[in-house]
Parts: C-alpha cells; structure tokens; sequence
C-alpha cells in the first residue's frame, strides 16, 4: 500500500525526492561494507591492542602493587620482631643496671662501714692512749703531791726519787686494790 501511494505520487509529479535511486542504495551499501571491512581490518585491532595493553597495565600494576602491599607487611613484621627484641634488650639492660646499681650500693656501704670502724677503732686507741698519758700524768702529781703531804706529815724531805718512787706506787696499788 504505502509503494502504491508513492508510486501514484510519483507519477503525477515527477520523481520522489524521499526515496533514492537503485543505484544509490547498491552503491552506498556497497561503500558501507567497505568502510566497515576498512575499520575492522585497520582501526578495530588497534583497538583490541590498545585494549590489551591496558587490561596488561592494570593487572601488571596490580600485581605490582600486591607485591609492594606484602613487601611492606613483611617490612612490618620485621620492624615490629626488631622492636620486640630491642623492647627485650632494654628491659635485659635496665635490669643489669638494677642490680650493677645494688651491687654498687652494698659495695659501698661496705666501704662506708669498714671506713666507719676504722675511725672507731682509730678514736678507741686515741682514747686509750690519752687515758695511758693522762693516769701516768696523774700519777707523776699525785705522787709529788703525796710525797710532799708525807713529808709533811713525817717532818722530814722525802727528796730521794728512789724512795718516792717506791712509796708513790705502793701508795696507788693500795690505792688500787681499795678501789677494786
């Protein structure tokens, strides 16, 4: 029906200008698949390569970027076992200083104690030797003193240093053995 219409157009009025000529349609067809054979044997595998070059990029980059992605958590657990050990290391150290510092304490108070009884021992025999000097001294008065209230007493010098001698250490053994 619509090519009776167009017929019945065309033949009043001359030719149609909506439909083209036969030959128009073979040859455009005919160009059509030239151009489609063109771009299928040139343009298209430039495509598929450009294509495949890129899924290999992007699986390359990925693979690459797997590979990083463990080299670092390997580079991770390796910085963490390390500070793990020095963690240790440190902890081995302070305790070592610990007792260095406790062994070092003891030590010197040893040393302050050894320096402490020397200095006792040293003002014990001080003492005793004042206490030596000061009842020799005593003795050296007491006895001029008890030989001149002798010779008082008798009436008569005791000026013999020999017999003074004598009387004064009879005097302080008595005097001695009464204190005893």
């Amino acid at each position: 029906m619509f090519q009776a219409i167009l017929a019945t157009a065309s033949d009043a009025h001359g030719p149609n200008p909506l439909i083209p000529h036969t030959v128009e349609i073979i040859l455009g067809g005919v160009f059509f698949l030239i151009f489609v054979a063109v771009i299928a044997k040139f343009v298209v595998p430039m495509f598929e390569k450009a294509y495949a070059e890129r899924v290999a990029a992007i699986e390359g980059g990925m693979e690459d970027a797997e590979a990083a992605q463990k080299e670092a958590q390997e580079a991770l657990a390796q910085y963490k076992a390390q500070l793990a050990e020095a963690r240790h290391e440190a902890a081995g150290i302070r305790e070592e200083a610990r007792e260095q510092g406790a062994a070092i304490v003891a030590e010197m108070r040893e040393q302050a104690q050894a320096e402490a009884d020397r200095i006792v021992a040293a003002a014990h025999a001080q003492i005793t030797a004042e206490h030596q000097q000061a009842l020799a001294q005593l003795k050296t008065e007491v006895g001029g003193m008890a030989t001149e209230l002798a010779g008082r007493i008798v009436g008569e010098s005791l000026a013999d240093s020999d017999a003074q001698r004598r009387a004064v250490d009879r005097f302080l053994t008595e005097l001695e053995g009464s204190a005893n």
